[in-house]
């Protein structure tokens, strides 16, 4: 039996954004030893496990079920020390991700 075939669209995709943003890169604080020390301190007091407080209760998620991610509690972008245990947390995944988006939507909002 034989192929049917198709034609390509027609028209092209057009890109509409008036100006490309650059790729995101990581900052290299990120990369060095003494911030991965750091990270390994703030998961080890937290025994590996998320310390978000969800209706009045820890949250359950722990490594290594879970990634987990030692977090700045006053984020480095809004004047926190980078390796200050106490400015340290560490949080799952879904957690990061609900106070990551928190602290931006609150930094954008004083732009206004």
């Amino acid at each position: 039996m034989a192929k049917l075939r198709t034609l390509g669209p027609l028209v092209r995709a057009l890109d509409t954004r008036t100006a490309k943003l650059p790729p995101r890169q990581r900052d290299p604080f990120y990369e060095t030893p003494e911030f991965r020390a750091w990270r390994t301190q703030v998961v080890a007091r937290a025994d590996g496990q998320c310390e978000a407080m969800v209706n009045g209760h820890r949250c359950t998620n722990a490594s290594p079920d879970h990634r987990m991610y030692a977090d700045h509690v006053i984020e480095i972008r809004d004047g926190g020390a980078r390796l200050d245990l106490t400015n340290g947390q560490c949080l799952c995944h879904t957690h990061h991700e609900i106070k990551s988006a928190a602290a931006r939507a609150q930094r954008l909002k004083a732009l206004i």
